[in-house]
């Protein structure tokens, strides 16, 4: 199976094109309402679950055989990966591990050089007899990429898209026109990040699959992190993968596009470019190494733990389908409670009866006495949000947030809908740190030391803030696929792990703080009241008066464009 790399306009994946959306809709877009074409009906979706006895696997027993005597009961073990190059080799391993079964759930997946190699080995497992199930949001599948949907058509393969889109996959553009005529579901997507093997090891985190999430690319590269996660907290992020699985809104890729007009679209790509091997990017692109993670290897830290998962019900199903819900589906569109509160792990009951992944994390600041770190790469804080903030501050809690600065943020609306929050933020006295964009700290942005160097990019790209993370009073860590805004909590599902661990909470709380000083520009207050970005360390750069590195038309479409776009879109 050969994949195409993506435009530069395609490689870039996360809200560009829910932006431009945003946008057609404020101009009168809505108007068109209506327009798409009906979705296929009577589809069948054969009911499948995750492998029932992950402990007969050669990763359940070497997960097994790894565990400490004098574990509590319950424990799981993660292993924090911020290095792009561990990110993409871990994810080999669990291919390349695999006896039984591989689950995968994205928001994107992108037809490049990276993530053709690892579809490549999936395929190879696939052969092998190993069950594979792919699910997809459909937002991303058009244009070149469209040609990952051709796994579908893999023996021992079957893939789904969660939420599809109606109308032509021949363009990024039609894409654009078709979120403008449906433009309610189109600003619903299935943010989850999942890649499971044998219901025994997963990795879960903030990225996609393609070139720029491992810093593959040229053109700009996204500092992400991912957790690595083995024992019983997987078999809690399978039964999250189930329910999107099995439900009503997952459509089989052969209810939707037949191989035979996937095969047309890349032979329509491949008369656009006639040397379609070629990377888009450009020849000096980096390439990532094909070894895969000594997983027997890695240092595990053991703890209590539970998942946090958006039930798939938070998107609304078709109107003649929503009375067939699918019993794996919770039915009040919360959170799904996939297991008790584990001993020990404070937080947890309010955490269960939370609406959201996003309220859930707004439960646990609700709990902090001491410290709270953010990161968030759209940090978008609505009343709710600034509330708990507020709360926080007044009980002597320090908060410090890690957000992208206008130049590394890959979502200038994004960016607007913090930048009007941003004053009453520090006029809290929360401490404020955002990304700097110069490629060449990409490396050593948000490292941790139990997985070695980073490697990857040699810097000469674009830096983009992409990971998710919170650590509260040193004790609690929550990695997952959700933002800190009213997108998350509203408009997309999301899941998480929460990982009750003081080692695990200091590693994450170093990997940021060894990262800030030189990576991130601090914004202040003056003493009249106007904001000043202090320059990152020793980076021979002077302070600045107005957002650092970012062109002028950029300022100014942010100053007249973002108070019209509202933060519940962004």
């Amino acid at each position: 199976m050969q994949f195409r790399p993506p435009s530069n306009f395609a490689s870039n994946t996360t809200r560009r094109l829910q932006h431009i959306a945003a946008l057609g809709l404020m101009a009168g877009a809505m108007l068109l309402a209506g327009c798409a074409a009906p979705f296929p009906k009577n589809v069948e979706r054969p009911v499948s679950v995750a492998l029932p006895k992950p402990q007969e696997t050669s990763l359940g027993a070497m997960i097994a055989q790894a565990k400490p005597a004098r574990t509590k009961a319950g424990a799981s073990a993660f292993v924090l990966m911020n290095g792009p190059q561990h990110a993409y080799s871990s994810r080999l391993a669990l291919v390349q591990s695999a006896q039984k079964t591989l689950d995968l759930q994205y928001y994107a997946i992108h037809a490049d050089r990276s993530t053709g190699k690892l579809l490549h080995a999936i395929v190879h497992a696939a052969g092998r007899g190993v069950r594979v199930r792919v699910l997809l949001d459909d937002f991303h599948s058009t244009g070149p990429d469209a040609q990952v949907m051709r796994l579908a058509f893999v023996p021992n393969v079957e893939m789904r898209m969660f939420n599809p889109l109606a109308g032509s996959r021949a363009s990024t553009l039609g894409r654009a026109w078709t979120i403008l005529t449906d433009f309610q579901r189109a600003q619903q997507r299935m943010h989850n990040k999942l890649f499971v093997a044998d219901n025994a090891m997963g990795v879960i985190g903030g990225r996609n699959l393609g070139d720029a999430y491992f810093d593959a690319a040229n053109d700009g590269n996204f500092v992400d992190v991912d957790v690595l996660a083995a024992g019983p907290v997987v078999k809690d992020l399978s039964r999250s993968f189930d329910s999107y699985w099995n439900n009503v809104r997952a459509y089989p890729v052969q209810s939707l596009i037949s191989e035979k007009e996937l095969l047309q679209l890349k032979a329509q790509f491949d008369k656009e470019d006639a040397n379609p091997n070629l990377h888009t990017d450009g020849d000096s692109a980096p390439e990532l190494e094909d070894r895969p993670l000594e997983l027997q290897k890695l240092p595990w830290i053991w703890a209590q733990a539970m998942v946090l998962a958006d039930s798939p019900t938070k998107i609304p199903a078709e109107n003649d389908e929503a009375s067939s819900e699918s019993v794996a589906s919770t039915n009040n569109g919360g959170v799904i409670p996939l297991k008790a509160p584990a001993a020990g792990l404070p937080g947890a009951t309010p955490v269960l009866r939370a609406d959201s992944v996003v309220d859930g994390l707004l439960a646990l600041i609700k709990t902090s006495n001491r410290d709270l770190l953010v990161v968030s790469p759209y940090f978008v804080p609505g009343n709710e949000i600034m509330d708990a903030f507020r709360a926080a501050r007044a009980r002597g809690v320090r908060i410090r947030v890690l957000t992208n600065s206008l130049a590394s943020n890959d979502a200038p609306l994004a960016h607007a809908g913090y930048a009007r929050h941003r004053k009453k933020l520090l006029e809290m006295g929360i401490e404020l740190h955002e990304m700097r964009s110069e490629a060449a700290n990409v490396r050593s942005a948000l490292r941790a030391g139990s997985t070695g160097s980073s490697g990857g990019n040699s810097g000469t790209s674009r830096a983009m803030l992409h990971s998710k993370l919170l650590v509260i009073d040193g004790r609690l860590v929550v990695i997952g696929s959700m933002n800190l805004d009213m997108r998350s909590q509203l408009q997309n599902t999301e899941i998480a792990v929460l990982i009750a661990s003081h080692t695990f909470s200091k590693l994450a709380t170093h990997s940021i703080e060894e990262s800030l000083p030189e990576n991130s520009w601090t914004v202040q207050l003056d003493q009249d009241g106007k904001l000043v970005w202090r320059a990152p360390q020793d980076s021979g750069l002077p302070d600045s008066r107005t957002e650092p590195d970012a062109s002028l038309s950029l300022r100014i479409m942010l100053q007249l464009i973002g108070p019209l776009a509202p933060d519940s879109l962004l």
